[in-house]
């Protein structure tokens, strides 16, 4: 009787002690330890650790995941202001021109993503890292100027633009963050 019991426990103990997923925890770890430091942690976090593309293994593939989240996120918040109906030439004026620095945005976000995927060492890497700076930082000044042809706007128009194009430019900052910590990592990328 002993026996028939103790043999379902044991089994029971060595299936529990068996790891679930060591690389969903490996994942977790990396965005956690990699967001801890940024503008907006819990954003990036939760943004990251939810993520369902390809696999993040290294910080270059953090990186990426972030310039894609916000890139799918800016090109939401584009849909969004083209469907708007504005009530003043204010509005309009304020709209067209938000519209059109979000496709700057979104420009610039995927000459960014195209950029990470080919990183190189060296020389090349230092013009690259260069570049994806410059190109992130300016997607988050388009989106800053956006927000700036709202402020003298009141009402539920301007709050929905602020809300959409802040979440925009909060991840934004996150992945410029991310980019920004891949020169400490750089010895971490691929030879091509």
């Amino acid at each position: 009787m002993m026996k028939t019991l103790l043999l379902p426990l044991f089994l029971l103990h060595l299936i529990s002690s068996i790891p679930t997923s060591s690389s969903s925890s490996s994942v977790s770890d990396i965005v956690r330890s990699s967001c801890v430091h940024a503008s907006y942690p819990t954003i990036c976090i939760r943004t990251l650790s939810s993520y369902s593309g390809s696999a993040i293994n290294t910080p270059q593939d953090l990186a990426q995941a972030a310039v894609k989240i916000t890139l799918s996120r800016a090109h939401k918040a584009s849909g969004f202001l083209s469907q708007v109906k504005e009530e003043s030439k204010r509005e309009k004026r304020a709209l067209s021109d938000c519209i059109e620095q979000m496709g700057d945005s979104m420009e610039e976000l995927s000459k960014s993503l195209s950029e990470l995927k080919h990183l190189r060492r060296g020389n090349a890497f230092k013009w690259q890292m260069s570049n994806l700076e410059t190109w992130v930082s300016a997607a988050l000044t388009n989106e800053d100027t956006c927000l700036d042809g709202f402020k003298e706007i009141d009402g539920k128009l301007r709050s929905d633009v602020k809300r959409k194009i802040t979440n925009v430019a909060r991840l934004t900052s996150n992945a410029l963050y991310l980019i920004n910590r891949l020169d400490d990592s750089r010895n971490k990328i691929p030879h091509p």
